[in-house]
């Protein structure tokens, strides 16, 4: 097997790892239900989001909000570096709560990117931005007076899988991963095995080896 490194760092993370490898190896350690069976492809850029879950939890609201943007501003301006905001907005269409001005905010702090189960908007400027959004699609509508967030900090649910705070989090165009903190030095470590196993694998194929006997070979596919 290739050589683990000491510390496998975020930069390390984001030019070796993807969403997929990530999931196989969470399989293999008896958790199977990691990624949420829903659509929340990439809003602004393609590339391999990977951070720790900042979470806030959404509602629905149908009136004048008293104190408008109160939680998700305290959300943003609390972020940290590699910190990862997961909006879990129940997958609602009521509004895009995500944009420019919260990216700014949150870039400002060292934040990775954002995670939304729900619609986000000013797209064009986030793209100019490469400021990674992860969202199940866009919304002109502003929240306010429309959705808030609720409560910040505490474990929520994306279809049924569970977002912690800390957790270890992968996103890209394959789909959304989450690592528990207990088993994450464990996974991450299968994984960078693995990724680099894939690579000889792949190597073998493309010099004519057939994909069974390298499948045989590794146990690798």
């Amino acid at each position: 097997m290739p050589n683990v490194p000491s510390e496998i760092t975020f930069d390390m993370m984001r030019s070796s790892l993807y969403a997929a490898v990530v999931c196989d190896v969470l399989d293999a350690l008896g958790l199977r239900q990691q990624s949420p069976r829903i659509p929340l492809p990439p809003q602004t850029i393609p590339d391999l989001l990977v951070g720790r879950c900042k979470t806030t939890l959404w509602a629905d609201m149908f009136h004048p909000d008293p104190r408008p943007y109160e939680l998700e501003l305290q959300a943003v301006d609390t972020c940290r570096t590699d910190e990862v905001i997961i909006a879990a907005a129940g997958g609602s269409f009521q509004s895009g709560v995500w944009g420019e001005l919260l990216s700014t905010a949150a870039r400002n702090r060292g934040c990775a990117g954002v995670i939304v189960d729900g619609m986000v908007r000013d797209t064009v400027a986030m793209k100019r931005m490469a400021f990674p959004v992860f969202a199940r699609g866009t919304c002109v509508y502003d929240s306010r007076d429309r959705q808030r967030v609720i409560d910040l900090n505490v474990p929520v649910e994306i279809a049924g899988v569970r977002f912690s705070p800390g957790d270890l989090v992968f996103a890209d165009e394959d789909g959304v991963v989450v690592v528990p903190r207990e088993v994450e030095e464990e996974a991450i470590r299968r994984a960078w095995e693995k990724v680099h196993a894939e690579n000889i694998v792949r190597d073998e194929i493309r010099a004519g080896a057939k994909a069974a006997d390298v499948f045989g070979k590794y146990g690798i596919l």
